[in-house]
């Protein structure tokens, strides 16, 4: 998928949350800032330098974009802070290069690595910015590849909560075809169509749309790519309709027609809209979001729902307590057993 960072806000603020891919980022970049209270700064001077143009530059794009630039972390130093970057920046750098503008200044603009990176997100002016930029989709990838081992088809697995979800949403899938044998006239089509109903229901495509965006073989599993919310999500659905069916079969007293069956399932749709909704949209916003920076995937349906990925999201996925499952499993032996037997 071709990313623009010039023009998609969303793909600038993924980067810069990614902080996995930053650090790989910062080690790549040979650009010494001031240490000044726990993070590198960089003054407007250094990063007009960097790109090779101007301050006013470097101003104008701070104007037009500034609640985004101050969102990533520039701020405009006065008073006792200023001062004591000042000492900082004096420490730092070769007081000799020191102009006397800069040190009878009462007020300064600063960078922090994540804001000058934003600004060359962004800058359209410089041949350096460009190159950037190109470098930073490479290396988001590469990062990936790196933690992933080469593919995110099965990202999902490394959050800590999809293997307590997976673990219930068998249990659950169980109870459901379970219900569809019961209750249903025997016929081989029940189960991929009123599967493909909760599918299209929580996220607007069936089984083989989902395939087709995720490039899923035919053998390969559906549901062990899909994100924990979206498997609860799922288990609650088809524990419910369940019960829903049972009930019906009950007051017909003989086994349901299949097309019963399909309008059984909107009936039960629009009873438990009002409950669903807050849920559904939680399911879709991260199943869109996620698979849009993790796996360059776009769903078309869910298009309205795609925001960015917030730090704490890319940790989830790709921070110190992401783990691949078969870790996961064996660590967790015990509690997977018990989980299994439930």
């Amino acid at each position: 998928m071709n990313k623009d960072l010039t023009s998609s806000k969303l793909h600038r603020k993924n980067i810069l949350n990614n902080t996995t891919a930053l650090k790989a980022v910062y080690d790549e970049i040979s650009f010494p800032g001031v240490l000044f209270e726990g993070k590198f700064r960089y003054t407007k001077k250094q990063v007009a330098d960097f790109f090779n143009i101007d301050d006013r530059t470097v101003d104008r794009y701070i104007e037009q974009n500034k609640e985004e630039i101050d969102d990533s972390g520039y701020e405009v130093l006065t008073g006792n802070r200023l001062k004591a970057f000042k000492l900082s920046y004096g420490s730092d750098i070769d007081v000799a290069t020191i102009d006397d503008s800069f040190k009878k200044t009462s007020i300064l603009g600063v960078f922090t690595f994540r804001s000058f990176l934003n600004i060359g997100m962004i800058l359209t002016d410089s041949e350096r910015a460009k190159v950037l930029r190109a470098f930073l989709l490479d290396i988001v990838i590469d990062t990936l590849n790196k933690k992933l081992g080469g593919t995110t088809k099965y990202i999902n697995q490394r959050e800590e909560e999809f293997l307590p979800s997976a673990v219930r949403e068998h249990n659950y899938r169980q109870e459901f075809t379970n219900a569809l044998d019961h209750y249903i006239d025997e016929n081989k089509f029940k189960y991929a169509q009123l599967t493909n109903k909760i599918y299209v229901s929580i996220f607007k495509e069936d089984a083989k749309e989902y395939r087709q965006i995720l490039k899923l073989g035919n053998k390969e599993s559906v549901r062990s790519t899909m994100y924990s919310e979206v498997l609860d999500l799922i288990s609650s659905y088809e524990n419910g309709f369940s019960d829903y069916l049972k009930k019906a079969f009950t007051e017909k007293g003989e086994k349901l027609r299949l097309s019963e069956a399909n309008s059984l399932f909107d009936q039960f749709e629009a009873l438990t809209k009002s409950i669903y909704d807050p849920l559904r949209e939680k399911a879709r916003s991260l199943m869109a979001s996620r698979d849009m920076a993790f796996r360059d995937a776009l769903h078309e349906k869910l298009k309205s729902y795609i925001t960015h990925l917030s730090t704490e999201e890319f940790d989830k996925f790709l921070g110190e307590k992401s783990i691949s499952l078969e870790k996961r499993i064996n660590d967790n032996i015990e509690v997977f057993k018990r989980l299994k037997e439930r």
